[in-house]
């Protein structure tokens, strides 16, 4: 008979300790119970020891607290720590659905992965704000989400709010760099570099709560298009079109607005018919009049932010060739 795995759930932490609880609360429905907690407190001034603290009499949970360094390194850590057969990783600001560990457990026996990813979803308990943005965020119109939802690494990517990977990938890669966001593409690139069997888990899914207004979302996406020209340069042979889609976007939007104005108000009809359809998608998919509004809303944020992150992102990194470390330091943390 196979021996049950033991998962390592590694979770990074920057004050959000309300976010904690929840998380731990969902974590202890688990139908699978062989799995250990360690949370990494990464230099925050909100602690939820007091919290890991309350739930080690009920879950498995090892607290650390570290100088803030940023959730690549804190994973590492975290890793450094744990004794599991498989080491998993969530964000803080997940529910993890009751039956998480037993599809991972159910998959991996009969399709054996060395790493995998899973989808995110929107839990009813969601602002509709969070509904919204989840909905541009794994829309196919926005280049959102789990693309394809193929069980091969050139067409799924692990992100780090919802993957997992056997002791040896770590061993092997080193596990995640100092680069932030986009430090869990630059791993599954250096994971599928190495030849490791890499696939997705759709059952495996999480809540996701995103971010909980535009502003901060606008600014989410913003950065994840700075990264992307520097994980074209690190990995030029992992590019793909889609990426410079976002751009696209914004470069016609801005030209079609000086035709609206230039020529006539109808030069706009194009970005209308975007709307709609992401209206029309966003309705059929959530059954929300105002929750549709609220996606095209998000959809045009996150194209138009992305979009200009990229664009400036690529015009110092790949046009003028600058030092990605010294343009974008901010982005990087000292391991």
């Amino acid at each position: 008979m196979w021996k049950m795995r033991k998962y390592s759930v590694i979770i990074p932490v920057y004050n959000r300790p309300k976010e904690v609880i929840e998380l731990l609360e969902s974590l202890l429905q688990q139908t699978y119970t062989n799995f250990e907690l360690i949370i990494i407190e990464d230099g925050s001034t909100e602690s939820c020891e007091d919290i890991a603290q309350h739930y080690a009499s009920v879950l498995d949970i090892k607290y650390f607290y570290k100088e803030n360094s940023g959730p690549g390194d804190s994973r590492n850590v975290g890793m450094s720590k744990a004794t599991g057969d498989y080491l998993v990783f969530f964000d803080s600001d997940c529910i993890i659905p009751s039956d998480y560990f037993q599809h991972v457990e159910d998959h991996l026996d009969e399709y054996p992965l060395d790493a995998y990813g899973g989808p995110d979803a929107a839990s009813a308990s969601f602002s509709n704000i969070q509904k919204a943005i989840n909905h541009a965020m794994t829309s196919v119109i926005t280049t959102g989400g789990v693309r394809g939802k193929k069980n091969s690494l050139d067409k799924f990517y692990p992100r780090s709010f919802n993957m997992g990977f056997s002791r040896a990938v770590y061993e092997k890669t080193g596990g995640f760099g100092d680069i932030h966001p986009g430090e869990d593409p630059d791993l599954s690139y250096r994971i599928m570099a190495n030849g490791f069997r890499v696939g997705l888990i759709e059952k495996a899914f999480v809540y996701h709560k995103r971010r909980i207004d535009f502003q901060k979302f606008a600014k989410q996406v913003y950065k994840f298009g700075i990264v992307r020209p520097i994980l074209i340069k690190w990995y030029p042979d992992n590019f793909k079109l889609t990426y410079t889609f976002p751009t696209l976007f914004l470069l016609g939007s801005l030209f079609l607005v000086a035709m609206a104005m230039l020529v006539s108000v109808w030069c706009l009809l194009p970005l209308g018919m975007i709307a709609l359809i992401v209206f029309l998608e966003a309705l059929l998919k959530t059954k929300s009049l105002w929750i549709a509004v609220l996606a095209v809303l998000a959809s045009f944020v996150q194209l138009y932010c992305y979009g200009f992150g990229f664009l400036k992102s690529a015009f110092y990194v790949l046009v003028l060739g600058r030092e990605e470390r010294s343009v974008f330091e901010s982005y990087f943390f000292d391991e």
